[in-house]
C-alpha cells in the first residue's frame, strides 16, 4: 500500500515551533530562579487583561516574570514592548491583591523581570522593568 503524503501547513508548523520554544525558555527561567532560591507560585497565570508568565517568590517579594527567547538576547529583548509591559503591571497588582502575603492584608512587595533567553537556552535577566515603564 503507497504511503499517504502529509500536507503540513507552515504555518501550523510555525506556531507550533514557537509556542514550544516559549515553553523550553519558560523551563530555562525556572530553573534559573530555582537556582537563585525562589519558589515557583504559578506559570501562565492570566488575570486583568494579560498572562503572567511566571510568578515567583523571594522571600517576602512577589517576582513577576516575562520570559522572552529569540536567536540573541537582543532580538528577544525586541519582542517586549511597553504596552505589553503595563498589562503585565496591571495583570501582577490582581494577582498581589487577590494573593496577599502578608498576615495583615498588606500588598507584598513586587517586582517585574524580563527573563531573556537565547537560542543556546542561556538566560539574562532584566530585573525591576516596570520601573522603566
Amino acid at each position: 500500500m503507497a504511503d499517504i503524503l502529509e500536507f503540513r501547513n507552515p504555518r501550523v508548523d510555525r506556531g507550533q515551533r514557537a509556542y514550544l520554544t516559549g515553553l523550553c525558555g519558560e523551563d530555562a527561567v525556572i530553573r534559573h530562579y530555582e537556582d537563585l532560591g525562589a519558589e515557583l507560585l504559578c506559570q501562565r497565570w492570566r488575570g486583568a487583561g494579560a498572562e503572567i508568565d511566571l510568578i515567583f517568590r523571594e522571600g517576602r517579594m512577589l517576582v513577576f516574570v516575562e520570559v522572552k527567547t529569540g536567536r540573541t538576547f537582543d532580538g528577544a529583548a525586541q519582542r517586549i514592548g511597553w504596552s505589553q509591559l503595563h498589562r503585565i503591571m496591571r495583570a501582577a497588582e490582581a494577582y498581589a491583591g487577590s494573593h496577599a502575603l502578608d498576615p495583615a492584608g498588606f500588598l507584598p512587595e513586587m517586582r517585574i523581570d524580563v527573563g531573556l533567553v537565547d537560542g543556546q537556552g542561556m538566560v539574562q535577566i532584566l530585573e525591576n522593568v516596570s520601573m522603566a515603564a
